[in-house]
């Protein structure tokens, strides 16, 4: 499915989000929890409902790997165990069929679609078989997880998928030899975060010991550079933005009228008078006013090789955007240079290696074994 550019301009959600990181003081008075009730209710409002309410349509834009996750993905040793945080459709379970993979996401509507993925690859195995057992925490009690009906067995790794919540991740502590974190941290809404996700990434992989190498997390994220796409961001612009995501509705196709000859449509123009373009004039209105309102507050990839961008935006006869369709926002912190490392390293991160791909910045890294614990 082609992505062309949205005539919905993106809105600031800079307010919101200065709301938000002013609160951030409030943990070392009221605790983690209630510092953080704030952003979690932004976010749910304008990142995960948004996805449940998208997710058939997201996820039909959503099917070609970013060339730098593939190939991290295919450079990893067969039989390695890891993990895609924020696996939105799966897309990426079956790169590599040489490894073991635990795919979770916030949004169960994406992790069913998943689910269906895995099924018409590969068969299902019965619920508690496969590789989630060696790198889930069975004795955590985590809101919002559960367990995925079956697993993928491919003809060497098996996949398996689950619901859970980024910031608050169902695995073992250096259980998996890899994870990969791929357009999800730009939808946290503060700094702190951001990098608390990150650091849940870097407590899920191997540390390094003698004889063993440590585990490896690539995250990658929307760029803040994008001077050469048609979305106009570049450095020095807004970071924290509203991206509108349009969900085209089937038209229906109005029947075919008769033609009316010259004559039929001078004498129904001399009967009805100005009646006819009144009541054009009333259906553009009642058109306009019909508009459905974005969901959540005023202030969220998923990103393939050739498209970004949210889905093509629903065109009416005209070739504009349609008043029927509606609208939803997703809330994007947009990475400036350097950013990601600094996050990295300000939870407990080593860098490997970082890049660009196509208006995205990505990085390998790996944790820094008990820089990580003091942070807990």
């Amino acid at each position: 499915m082609a992505s062309t550019s949205s005539s919905l301009p993106s809105a600031s959600a800079a307010p919101a989000v200065a709301r938000l990181a002013a609160g951030a003081p409030e943990a070392e008075t009221n605790g983690i929890a209630n510092a953080n009730a704030d952003a979690e209710a932004y976010e749910r409002a304008n990142v995960h409902s948004v996805y449940e309410a998208i997710a058939p349509h997201f996820s039909a834009t959503r099917y070609k790997p970013w060339p730098a996750v593939a190939q991290f993905l295919n450079t990893l040793p067969r039989g390695s165990v890891g993990l895609d945080v924020g696996c939105g459709n799966g897309k990426y379970l079956g790169v590599n069929p040489g490894v073991f993979m635990v795919g979770s996401d916030r949004s169960a509507a994406l992790v069913a679609l998943a689910r269906d993925r895995l099924k018409e690859e590969g068969g299902v195995l019965p619920t508690g078989t496969g590789v989630k057992n060696a790198v889930r925490d069975e004795t955590s009690d985590v809101t919002n997880t559960t367990a995925t009906s079956g697993s993928r067995s491919s003809k060497e790794g098996i996949t398996d998928v689950l619901v859970a919540d980024g910031l608050s991740l169902p695995f073992r502590d250096g259980a998996a030899d890899f994870a990969i974190c791929i357009a999800v941290i730009h939808h946290m809404s503060t700094r702190a975060r951001r990098q608390d996700a990150i650091r849940q990434l870097l407590k899920c992989v191997t540390a390094g010991e003698a004889g063993k190498a440590a585990g490896k997390v690539m995250v990658m994220v929307w760029a803040l550079e994008q001077g050469s796409s048609r979305r106009g961001w570049d450095e020095g612009g807004e970071q924290d933005l509203l991206v509108p995501w349009v969900l085209k509705t089937p038209q229906q196709k109005q029947p075919r009228q008769p033609k009316q000859s010259r004559k039929q449509k001078k004498g129904a123009a001399a009967q009805h008078g100005q009646e006819g373009s009144d009541a054009v004039v009333v259906a553009h209105h009642a058109n306009k006013s019909g508009e459905p309102p974005v969901p959540g507050p005023v202030p969220g990839p998923a990103q393939d090789q050739d498209q970004q961008e949210p889905a093509a935006p629903a065109t009416d006869a005209g070739g504009g955007v349609s008043h029927t369709d509606p609208v939803f926002q997703r809330y994007y912190h947009l990475y400036r240079k350097g950013e990601l490392e600094e996050d990295v390293l300000a939870a407990g991160g080593l860098v490997l290696e970082s890049g660009y791909e196509k208006d995205n910045w990505w990085t390998v890294a790996t944790n820094n074994g008990p820089t990580l614990s003091e942070e807990q």
